[in-house]
């Protein structure tokens, strides 16, 4: 019996418009899993997006991660 693996995603990548998304639905304390699912990106690539998008108090903010685009 073969394995079956999971086909990467195609990169894509993260508007303003997803990352306001994921601002709201953090705010909703929706978890990273779903969230990735919304904006149909992976998993990783939400927990680095939701890093870098961490104000001082820990909480994402859609401009702070897009400003880090240009840092």
């Amino acid at each position: 019996m073969k394995k079956k693996y999971k086909k990467h995603k195609k990169y894509k990548k993260l508007t303003y418009n997803d990352r306001k998304i994921i601002e709201q639905m953090t705010a909703e304390k929706k978890n990273p899993r779903e969230i990735a699912v919304v904006t149909d990106v992976c998993i990783q690539t939400m927990y680095r997006e939701l890093k870098k998008g961490r104000n001082e108090d820990g909480i994402y903010k859609a401009e702070i991660a897009q400003k880090a685009l240009f840092s």
